[in-house]
């Protein structure tokens, strides 16, 4: 048997971790529609079919605590909420768009 070198097994690590996060529904999708810009919360809403506004809020929440998501506030008035990407939300598109595109060409 051969032993698992340390950085396959980091390099796994990281891979379980990151699944894990984006692998919960609704995690990706609003992380690509907020790719082309900043959105408010009932925007997203009506663009990711089939989300229910708790669900959305929660998701919202851990990709803001995850940093990859910033809430703005616009004072207003009215106040205003926008939730754009930030630069590490950025700098996962190019692999989800990848992602994306494999699953449209190898899964049914």
């Amino acid at each position: 048997m051969t032993a698992v070198s340390p950085s396959c097994a980091a390099r796994d690590a990281a891979l379980a971790r990151a699944f894990e996060f984006l692998g919960r529904r609704w995690n990706a999708a609003v992380l690509g529609k907020l790719q082309d810009g900043p959105l408010g919360f009932r925007e997203l809403s009506r663009t990711i079919d089939g989300v229910s506004d708790s669900v959305l809020s929660n998701r919202l929440s851990s990709l803001v605590a995850a940093g990859l998501i910033v809430r703005n506030v616009d004072d207003g008035p009215p106040v205003a909420v926008s939730y754009g990407l930030t630069d590490s939300g950025r700098a996962l598109m190019p692999a989800l768009n990848q992602i994306a595109a494999w699953a449209d060409e190898h899964l049914s």
